[in-house]
């Protein structure tokens, strides 16, 4: 396992303001979602105790510390890479190809699921690591995981409440007859075929909305960006056949072109939600894959 080695930061505060705002002005070009993550891993001293509050009100002399986070673990892995740990949660933004978590109990293959264990178990072999949700294999991007299966549950139950901003990417087929609109139709999930099939009238199957917005477009395909209302299984690959324009290299819902990009044209390239633990919203963010934007070059 390999270490950070980092130095304490001392910082004198030299006028009154919030520590948020002199954060962003100490800290060499921080966002105030990297301040914010600061602050959640309590690695921020106020006057020797510690301080996760952005906006509480420093005072002339008083004395920040930023201190080094003891035993850092860090994961080398080309399909996985982490965003955002605190005591509570892990982010990770997923390559395509690899499975959220296995398939089949028992199973021997590797996952986001089997690669956090194995990172969270290096500190302590008591350590666990569980599914708040989940990203298809062959779709890349931001996907959060608890470490306790109290948390888990909680965020899986209040799963809706908790996520403000779910936006993907995806490069469809054809081009789109509007910039931007709202489908709505009824989803069932056959579980023999893991086919999800999508309905215009309400049949019995389960509610789902998609937003999007033409972002690029040509005459053979169109990015897009899209607002999940809700969050059901391939729910935009399934919508987006539903109107005629699937998702590019998705063969399992009719993608019939020889594909641009050799892999699924869909990316989970923002996550924000309210952290269980101290209630704020945190904000991630990933860029639009480059294989994505290539298609749309001239």
């Amino acid at each position: 396992m390999a270490y950070h080695k980092k130095q304490e930061t001392s910082l004198r505060v030299q006028q009154s303001g919030t520590l948020m705002d002199f954060l962003l002005s100490k800290m060499g070009g921080m966002s105030r979602t990297s301040v914010k993550n600061l602050l959640a891993r309590r690695v921020v001293r106020l006057n020797g105790g510690v301080e996760t509050r952005p906006n509480v009100e420093l005072q002339e002399g008083d004395q920040i510390v930023i201190v080094p986070e003891q035993g850092t673990r860090t994961l080398t892995h080309p399909k996985l890479r982490i965003v955002y740990e605190d005591d509570y949660l892990i982010v990770v933004e997923k390559k395509e190809g690899l499975l959220t978590v296995a398939a089949h109990p028992g199973s021997a293959e590797t996952t986001a699921f089997s690669i956090l264990r194995d990172y969270v178990r290096r500190s302590d072999k008591r350590n666990g690591i569980y599914v708040v949700h989940r990203l298809d294999r062959e779709t890349s991007g931001l996907l959060v995981f608890a470490k306790t299966q109290e948390l888990q549950e909680y965020m899986r139950t209040y799963w809706r409440e908790l996520v403000t901003k779910r936006t993907y990417v995806a490069v469809v087929e054809g081009k789109m007859p509007k910039d931007e609109d709202t489908i709505v139709t009824w989803l069932s999930e056959d579980p023999k075929s893991t086919m999800v099939y999508s309905s215009p009238v309400d049949d019995g199957g389960k509610k789902a909305i998609t937003h999007y917005k033409v972002v690029k477009s040509n005459e053979q395909y169109s990015l897009l960006e899209l607002n999940l209302e809700t969050g059901r299984t391939n729910q935009i690959r399934v919508h987006m056949a539903s109107v005629g324009h699937p998702v590019v290299s998705d063969r399992k819902y009719g993608s019939g072109k020889i594909p641009p990009i050799d892999r699924l044209g869909l990316h989970a390239r923002i996550l924000e939600f309210i952290h269980p633990a101290n209630e704020e919203t945190i904000h991630f963010e990933t860029p639009v894959p480059r294989e994505f934007l290539h298609i749309f070059h001239d």
